[in-house]
């Protein structure tokens, strides 16, 4: 972090936004009505602070307009509560007209696994034309350390205003865990790294108003890296349980049963469980952009890229699995229908972003499966940026689970009723121990 000099501008904008936000008449303008943008519009609405919600899809803003929700776990009489002080727009030149800027907008992967920028670095364009002095800039779009202070600075400063002393720039990675009603938004500490002292200390006294603790860091790099560790440590974690799975299962042994048997020490262990591969915005994705920016560097980030092997092999090893199911039973997974059991990335939410539940969907229908799939929060089967198929959810029926020849159990939603599925089921593969019961074991292929 840059060290504020005899900067009485910077100073005076500094003390004149900071009293803003505290006598809650600052505005706040959120980028990105997402899974991360529009908690956080919530929680500064409730604060009692004006917010204005940017956002390009006009439908998600109509939506909003009326007072609706498009996430499952924010309800619709959460938007209502908050719509006098909350506008959501898709007139972007209304940012000259808010006071904070808070971007959260997607950082997805280029088909190369190298990172794309163009939300963000569209976005900083866009903001660049329309700022004012004075206003604070924050990114929480996961990223490669360097970003903020680095490329969006640049960016912004094309507007002919210097951060740090014209405005304010700040980095807070989101840190939100969809469906987890024990730690929402507010009760999650917020990390704040700040271009200059002046610009931490107003985004943390920003951040001060709505979140249960803020942990304010020495630069927006710390704060960029702080989130590619948390993202970093789970995805090598669960690369390491889906490894043992693999080693495990050809020993005969139940990696489920170990997992639970050695979370009952009381130290030194932190469970974490193996699946059909990652999925969500952040886990198969940020690993990769730091190791990307580690080749700037002359650096090979061998643990990131070795666990992205073996979580991007688990739809392979699913598919595996099931041919090898089938074959034992003197079928061919050609022609074969299956029926794959959750679309979501995790249970019981409304979100197939990265969802491994794709992938096999197409390994299978390559090999010449027809394939179905059952999931209520997904009536019709999203688009993805990769995938665009033309599916309805197969209602959960008996008659229903009886004409498929296999079931694949790829999200353990707690709807799920293990028995029923196993009862009227004449073969699954299991890759989450949905299926406990062991009357059904010989109909069950742990993968």
């Amino acid at each position: 972090m840059i060290t504020d000099m005899v900067n009485q501008n910077g100073y005076d904008l500094k003390e004149e936004l900071k009293e803003k936000i505290v006598q809650r008449k600052a505005v706040i303008g959120i980028i990105g009505l997402g899974y991360v943008g529009l908690p956080l519009v919530i929680e500064f609405a409730k604060a009692g602070f004006k917010v204005r919600g940017f956002d390009i899809d006009k439908k998600k803003i109509q939506i909003l307009q009326n007072g609706e929700s498009y996430i499952k776990h924010i309800k619709s009489e959460m938007i209502k509560d908050i719509l006098p002080g909350f506008e959501p727009t898709s007139d972007f030149s209304r940012l000259g007209n808010v006071d904070i800027i808070i971007i959260c907008v997607p950082t997805p992967l280029t088909p190369h696994k190298e990172p794309d920028m163009k939300y963000v670095f569209n976005t900083g364009k866009e903001i660049s034309r329309y700022l004012k002095k004075g206003q604070l800039i924050v990114l929480e779009s996961t990223t490669y350390p360097g970003t903020t202070d680095e490329d969006l600075r640049a960016i912004l400063e094309e507007s002919g205003l210097k951060a740090g002393c014209d405005f304010f720039l700040a980095y807070s990675p989101e840190r939100e865990d969809p469906g987890n009603k024990e730690f929402s938004t507010s009760r999650i500490p917020k990390v704040v790294g700040g271009f200059t002292t002046y610009c931490l200390e107003v985004a943390t006294t920003l951040y001060d108003q709505i979140v249960i603790k803020t942990i304010p860091v020495s630069s927006t790099k710390v704060a960029e890296a702080v989130k590619l560790l948390e993202n970093i440590y789970r995805a090598i974690n669960i690369a390491l349980v889906n490894e043992l799975k693999i080693l495990f299962g050809r020993m005969g042994i139940d990696i489920w049963e170990v997992i639970e048997a050695a979370r009952t020490k009381p130290f030194g262990f932190q469970a974490f469980y193996p699946g059909p591969g990652l999925g969500g915005h952040c886990i198969p994705i940020d690993p990769f952009y730091l190791t990307w920016k580690a080749r700037e560097y002359d650096f090979h980030t061998r643990f990131i890229e070795l666990a992205g092997e073996i979580n991007d092999y688990m739809p392979y090893y699913v598919v595996e699995k099931t041919v090898e199911a089938l074959n034992h039973r003197g079928m061919s997974i050609k022609g074969a229908k299956i029926l794959i059991l959750g679309i979501a990335y995790k249970k019981d939410v409304d979100d197939a972003r990265e969802s491994p539940a794709f992938k096999i969907m197409e390994l299978l229908e390559k090999k010449g499966a027809e394939v179905d799939y059952n999931d209520p929060y997904f009536p019709e089967l999203p688009h993805t940026r990769k995938y665009k198929y033309q599916k309805k959810s197969v209602e959960l029926l008996s008659e229903n689970l009886k004409r498929f020849d296999c079931v694949i159990v790829v999200t353990d939603h707690s709807f799920y009723d293990p028995n029923f599925i196993a009862e009227h089921s004449s073969l699954i593969i299991d890759t989450r121990n949905l299926i406990k019961n062991n009357k059904y074991i010989a109909k069950v292929v742990k993968a």
